[in-house]
C-alpha cells in the first residue's frame, strides 16, 4: 500500500500519451505472452516444440520431441524469451524499494510496424512448400518455429482466410492424387496387398495432418473457433477423405470386399490379420461411413452365411452338437466385436447368428432333441439349450410348452400302464425328483418351469381315476410297516414330502383316505407300524394339507388306541383280582370307535371255550364300566401267542387267531382232515385253506400235509409236525395275504362313491339355505367351487333330483331352470 502511494504525483485520470503507451505495451506483451505459451503448449503436445526454450535452459529440462513424424531443424521460440524479457523490465518498476523514486518515459514507435514486401507470397510458398513435403514424407527446409510463426503472421494480418483455403486446397490435391493411384483402382491386385496399402496411405494420412495441424495450429485456434461455418483442420482432413473415398466407388468397394473376404476366412477357420482388420474398420468409423459402406453389407454376408449353415448344420449334426456349434459361434462373434468390430454393430450382428442359427430352427430344436435330453438326462446339454434358447425371442416359452408336453407323455405311460402299478409310484417319485433337477439347476428355477411341471403332474396323475391314489396309500402303508428295514427316520421323512408333493396333484383324495385308514388300522391293531412318530408326522402332514375335516377319523383311531391300552390295564388288575380261570390268559383288546374304523364284515367262528371264557369276562368288566354301548367282536383282527411242545424243545408260536384255532385242535387228535377242520372251528373255506396253507406249506412247517403239495385240497389230511425245528425260540407265521379282489377293490370304491353322494348333498343344501333361489347353472357352479373331488356334471344333476324328490328344494313353477329351497 505504501510503494502505491509513492505514484500519487502522476495523474492517471486523464489519458495521455505516456498511458496510452504503457496500456499498449502492456498488451502487447500479454498478447505475446499468450501466443508464445499456447504455441509451446501445441508444440509439446504436437512433438514439434524447440529444444532451446529459455525456460527449458534453466531448468535443466529437455521438453519430448516427435523428430520420427517428420524432418526440419527445430529453431527458439524467441517471442518467449522476449516477452519474458518485457516482462522482468515491467517487473522491475512494481519492485522498487519504498524509497526510491523514478520517473518512467515511454515514448511512441516512431514507424507502425508493417510485414516486409511480397511477404504474404513468399510465405504461401514456404507453406506451400514444407506442406507438400509432409504429404510427400520428404524433409521440410524450414524449422518448425519458422513455419509456425509465419502462420502467426498472416493470421495477426487478416489473411486466415487465404491461409485455410490453401491448405484445404492442397489437401484435397494430395487425397486426389493418392486416390487415383493405378494400384489402388486396378483389378489384378491382390485383396489382402490393396488392403495393407488402403491401410497404410489411411495411416500415414493421419500422421501427415497431424503434423501440418501443428504448424496451423494457431489458425486452428483462432480462426477456426471464430467460424462455426468451418471445419477445423483435422476434420476438414476426415472431411476430405470421406468425400473422395466415397466418390470413388471402385476403392472403397475394394475395400469393403477385401474386409468382408478376410472376415469370411476368419469365420472359416483361417487365421487372418486382425490389426489390419481393426486399422481399416477405425478409418471407416473415423470417416462416418462405417454404417451404410459396410454394416449393411457385413450383416447381409452374416445372414446368408449363417442361413445357409444352420440348414447344413441342422441335418448333419444332433441337437448336443449342434447347440455346441451355435455356442461356439456365438463366442466368435463376440470376439470379433471385442477385437476390430464397432461396439455399434453388436446388437444387430447377435441378433442376425441368434435368429438364423436359433430362431429359424427353434421348433425342429426342440422337436429333434429335447425329449432325449430329457430322458437321458443330460444337464449339461439342458442348461446351454436354455441358455441359448432365453436368447430369443419366444425361446424359452416354446422350451416350457414343450417340456410340459414331454412331462405330460411320460408321465401318462407311468399312470395309464396296468402293468407297471407294482412300481408306480416310486416311478413317479424318481421322475418328479429328475424334473426338479432340470428345473432348478438347468432352467435356473425359473418359475414358469415350476409353474408348468407341476401343472403337468396334475394333468396326467389324474387320467386314470382313482388308481394313483390307492397306489399312493399302499406305498405310504409300506414305507410306515415295521418291516421296512434299513431306512433312517430322516430318509423316511424326506420320501413323506415327496409323497405329499404327488399326494397334492391327486383330485380325488377322499379315495386315499379310504385305503389309508384301511392300511392304517391294520397297522395299529397288528403292531407293524414303523415308528409312532412317523404315523403322527404323516398325520400332521395329511392335516396341513387337507384340513382338520380330513384326518378327523384318524386321529379318532390313534385316540381308540390309546384308550385300549389304559382299558387293558384295568382289566388285568381287574382279572387278575377275581377270577382265577384267566390268570394264565394274557388277553389284550382293542376297543375300537365304529366310526373312526373301517367297515369290517362279522365273522361267527367256533372259539374254544378257553377263549370263550375270558370274552364273556371282559364284557361283563367293559359294559360295567360304560352302559349302552355293544361290542361286536372282530376274530379276523386278533391274534395269538401259543406255547408248542417240539421233539426239539419247547417254542412259542406267534400266529393270527384262525391259525390259534386250527393248531389247538391237534391237542385233542393228532391227526385231522380238512373236512373235520372246517366243521370245528367254521371258519370261512377259503379263509381256512389259507391258513392251513401258511401252518402246513410255508416256511414254519409246524403240521404237515398228506398228499404233499402246494394248495389245500378237499379231503387233504393234517397231523401235528413233531419233528418241526428252528434256531429261533419265538417264530412268527405269517397269515397268507389274499390279494385284493376285484369284489373288494369295488366295495372300497363303492364306499367312496357313496361317501360323495352325502357329501354332494350336503352341499348343495347348504348353497340352496344360503341362497333360497338358484338356477341350474349358478348351482353347479358353485358346486365345482365347494367340491374337493372330481364330479361330473350328470352326477350333480342326479343329486339335484334326488333331493328335488325327497322335498329338500323345488323346481320354481315359471322357471323349470329355476331351484328354490324347501324350509
Amino acid at each position: 500500500m505504501s510503494a502505491a502511494k509513492k505514484y500519487k504525483p502522476m495523474d492517471t485520470t486523464e489519458p495521455n500519451e505516456n498511458t496510452e503507451n504503457i496500456a499498449a505495451c502492456l498488451k502487447k506483451a500479454e498478447n505475446a505472452a499468450a501466443a508464445a505459451a499456447a504455441a509451446a503448449s501445441s508444440l509439446g503436445r504436437s512433438a514439434f516444440a524447440a529444444q532451446n526454450m529459455n525456460s527449458a535452459s534453466t531448468n535443466g529440462e529437455r521438453l519430448p520431441n516427435f523428430s520420427k513424424l517428420g524432418g526440419g531443424h527445430h529453431g527458439e521460440i524467441r517471442a518467449a524469451s522476449t516477452t519474458s524479457n518485457l516482462l522482468n523490465r515491467m517487473g522491475a518498476i512494481h519492485n522498487s524499494k519504498p524509497g526510491d523514486v523514478k520517473k518512467i518515459v515511454i515514448k511512441n514507435f516512431k514507424a507502425k510496424p508493417t510485414l516486409p514486401d511480397n511477404y504474404s507470397e513468399d510465405t504461401y510458398v514456404k507453406l506451400e512448400e514444407a506442406v507438400i513435403a509432409i504429404q510427400l514424407s520428404k524433409p521440410i527446409k524450414y524449422s518448425l518455429e519458422e513455419l509456425y510463426q509465419a502462420v502467426v503472421n498472416m493470421c495477426s494480418h487478416k489473411m486466415d482466410a487465404q491461409l485455410y483455403t490453401k491448405l484445404k486446397e492442397l489437401t484435397e490435391q494430395h487425397v486426389k492424387r493418392n486416390i487415383k493411384l493405378k494400384e489402388l483402382t486396378g483389378g489384378s491386385m491382390d485383396k489382402l496387398v490393396l488392403l495393407e496399402k488402403i491401410n497404410h496411405w489411411w495411416l500415414s494420412f493421419c500422421q501427415q495432418m497431424i503434423m501440418i495441424r501443428s504448424i496451423f495450429l494457431y489458425m486452428d485456434r483462432t480462426y477456426v473457433l471464430q467460424n462455426s461455418s468451418i471445419h477445423s483442420i483435422w476434420d476438414m482432413g476426415l472431411d476430405l477423405f470421406r468425400i473422395h473415398f466415397a466418390q470413388n466407388s471402385v476403392v472403397q468397394k475394394r475395400t469393403v470386399d477385401g474386409l468382408l473376404t478376410l472376415i469370411e476366412k476368419e469365420r472359416q477357420g483361417s487365421t487372418v490379420d486382425r490389426g489390419l482388420l481393426k486399422s481399416l474398420v477405425r478409418m471407416l468409423c473415423d470417416l462416418q461411413i462405417y454404417t451404410s459402406s459396410f454394416e449393411e453389407k457385413f450383416l447381409d454376408a452374416t445372414n446368408q452365411l449363417y442361413k445357409a449353415e444352420s440348414q447344413r448344420k441342422m441335418q448333419e449334426l444332433e441337437v448336443p452338437e449342434y447347440l455346441q456349434h451355435v455356442n461356439k459361434r456365438l463366442a466368435e462373434e463376440n470376439e470379433r466385436l471385442l477385437h476390430y468390430l464397432d461396439s455399434s454393430t453388436k446388437h444387430p450382428l447377435i441378433y442376425n447368428v441368434e435368429k438364423e442359427l436359433l430362431a429359424e430352427h427353434l421348433t425342429s430344436i426342440l422337436q429333434k432333441g429335447l425329449d432325449s435330453l430329457l430322458e437321458d438326462n443330460r444337464l449339461s446339454d439342458l442348461t446351454l439349450l436354455y441358455g441359448l434358447l432365453s436368447r430369443v425371442k419366444n425361446g424359452t416359452s416354446e422350451l416350457c410348452g414343450n417340456f410340459n408336453g414331454f412331462i405330460k407323455k411320460k408321465g401318462r405311460t407311468i399312470v395309464i400302464d396296468p402293468e407297471k402299478d407294482k412300481s408306480m409310484v416310486q416311478d413317479l417319485l424318481d421322475f418328479k425328483d429328475k424334473m426338479d433337477v432340470i428345473v432348478r439347476n438347468c432352467f435356473e428355477h425359473n418359475e414358469k418351469f415350476t409353474n408348468s411341471l407341476r401343472e403337468a403332474f396334475e394333468f396326467f396323475i389324474n387320467q386314470r381315476a382313482n388308481k394313483p391314489a390307492e397306489l399312493i396309500a399302499k406305498y405310504v402303508d409300506m414305507k410306515l410297516r415295521s418291516g421296512n428295514k434299513g431306512t433312517t427316520d430322516e430318509e423316511l421323512e424326506k420320501t413323506l414330502d415327496k409323497i405329499m408333493v404327488l399326494f397334492r396333484f391327486i383330485h380325488g383324495k377322499d379315495v386315499f383316505e379310504a385305503f389309508y385308514k384301511k392300511d392304517l388300522a391294520k397297522r395299529l391293531l397288528v403292531g407293524k407300524s414303523a415308528s409312532v412318530d412317523s404315523e403322527k408326522s404323516m398325520l400332521s402332514k395329511l392335516k396341513q394339507e387337507c384340513g382338520g375335516g380330513f384326518t378327523s377319523k384318524l386321529e379318532g383311531m390313534f385316540k381308540d388306541m390309546e384308550l385300549s391300552r389304559d382299558i387293558n390295564i384295568a382289566f388285568r388288575g381287574h382279572a387278575l383280582s377275581n377270577n382265577r380261570d384267566v390268570h394264565n390268559l394274557d388277553l389284550c383288546v382293542s376297543i375300537l370307535t365304529m366310526g373312526y374304523w373301517p367297515t369290517y364284515a362279522p365273522t361267527e367262528v367256533t372259539m374254544p371255550p378257553q377263549f370263550i371264557n375270558p370274552q364273556q369276562i371282559f364284557n361283563k368288566f367293559y359294559l360295567e364300566k360304560h352302559s349302552g354301548r355293544k361290542l361286536q367282536w372282530q376274530p379276523t383282527l386278533g391274534n395269538c401267542m401259543l406255547r408248542a411242545q417240539f421233539d426239539a424243545g419247547p417254542k412259542e408260536l406267534m400266529v393270527s387267531l384262525f391259525q390259534a384255532l386250527v393248531l389247538l385242535l391237534f391237542n385233542d387228535k393228532p391227526v385231522l382232515s380238512y373236512e373235520e377242520i372246517l366243521a370245528a372251528t367254521s371258519i370261512e373255506d377259503g379263509e381256512l385253506r389259507r391258513t392251513l396253507q401258511s401252518l402246513a406249506c410255508g416256511r414254519a412247517r409246524v403240521i404237515t400235509k398228506t398228499p404233499k403239495g402246494r394248495d389245500i385240497e378237499n379231503g387233504d389230511q393234517f397231523d401235528f409236525n413233531n419233528e418241526f425245528t428252528n434256531k429261533l425260540f419265538r417264530i412268527k407265521i405269517n397269515q397268507i395275504q389274499m390279494k385284493e379282489t376285484n369284489e373288494e377293490q369295488k366295495a372300497t370304491e363303492e364306499r367312496v362313491f357313496q361317501d360323495r353322494q352325502y357329501q354332494i348333498d350336503a352341499a348343495i343344501v347348504r348353497i340352496m339355505k344360503m341362497r333360497k333361489t338358484l338356477s341350474h347353472n349358478l348351482l353347479i357352479t358353485e358346486l365345482f367351487n365347494q367340491l374337493t373331488f372330481p364330479v361330473k356334471p350328470a352326477d350333480l344333476k342326479k343329486r339335484i333330483e334326488s333331493l328335488i324328490d325327497r322335498d329338500y328344494m323345488e323346481r320354481d313353477k315359471d322357471n323349470q331352470n329355476q331351484y328354490n329351497y324347501v324350509a
